[in-house]
């Protein structure tokens, strides 16, 4: 949104702010249209297209301040990267399920579909700040803008989309970015790592220690790093999309050039004030709550 509170559809490189969920100007869609289980993250069973009974009928949440206490932790992990507010008010024009009964499957539908989008183009706008990036901006910025031409479609066109395919074409984009920005990084370090240990994709890290580790330049994709020590951790440069961080410890942890970090992957980790993150993401409230 915009000064003026007006959805911006097609943002300069680099430019995530767009891509942060705005809740005010959304129709409660995560709230309705997504399923939960009974687990340690929901207290509850909810099917899909069923709203929680939580949800008030200004789409506003009524336990919003109490949600961990009450077993919704799972509520303050998610994030859609904007695409409640996308769907709301471009997609459906501002009208809402509640106004448009007709169409409410349909914009259930809608929306995990333009939340996958919207999450590559946070991964693809966050690409194209990078200066290593610099010999393939042009296939960013391409893949960038029909991401978001994607996004703009109407709602039976979205459907139709083969999200897979046009996933694997940007990731190919997304690992270049990887070696450049890591390759880059290594190459500026000041103090590198003597011998540092090699991870593969997806590496079962689940509560390992690492502890004040020396984790710069990495390759974490996809590690499950459930419950790790990372207290002290620097991971500057490395590369977390993916890796799963619920309940991992990041106090005290350097992650202020980590690539493809997002704040659903925060909101579902341990930190503290001390923990140093991007620009562009937040320390979550129950990090500081007593």
């Amino acid at each position: 949104m915009n000064e003026k509170g007006q959805y911006v559809d097609i943002f300069p490189a680099g430019n995530q702010l767009n891509l942060i969920s705005d809740c005010e100007s959304c129709f409660g869609l995560c709230c309705v249209a997504l399923p939960f289980a009974a687990s340690s993250d929901f207290a509850m069973d909810k099917h899909a297209g069923q709203p929680c009974p939580n949800l008030k009928t200004d789409f506003r949440c009524g336990v919003h301040t109490k949600l961990r206490p009450l077993g919704f932790r799972g509520c303050t992990v998610y994030d859609c990267f904007g695409a409640g507010q996308k769907v709301s008010q471009i997609t459906y024009d501002g009208k809402d399920w509640r106004q448009l009964p007709a169409s409410a499957k349909q914009m259930f539908e809608v929306f995990p579909i333009m939340r996958q989008l919207h999450e590559l183009l946070w991964y693809l706008s966050e690409s194209l700040t990078f200066q290593a990036t610099h010999s393939i901006h042009k296939e960013l910025q391409r893949a960038l803008t029909k991401t978001e031409q994607l996004t703009l479609l109407s709602p039976s066109a979205i459907l139709e989309l083969d999200v897979a395919a046009h996933r694997a074409d940007v990731n190919i984009l997304l690992l270049q970015t990887s070696e450049l920005v890591r390759t880059e990084a290594r190459r500026l370090q000041k103090n590198p790592a003597k011998k540092q240990k090699t991870y593969n994709r997806g590496a079962d890290l689940i509560g390992a220690n690492l502890k004040g580790a020396d984790l710069r330049c990495a390759n974490l994709r996809g590690a499950y790093l459930i419950a790790a020590n990372l207290k002290s951790a620097d991971l500057r440069a490395a590369d977390l999309i993916g890796a799963d961080l619920r309940d991992a410890d990041l106090s005290g942890a350097n992650l202020t050039e980590s690539i493809f970090l997002t704040q659903s992957q925060l909101n579902a980790a341990k930190g503290d004030a001390d923990t140093k993150l991007p620009p562009s993401l937040l320390h979550p409230e129950h990090w500081t709550a007593k």
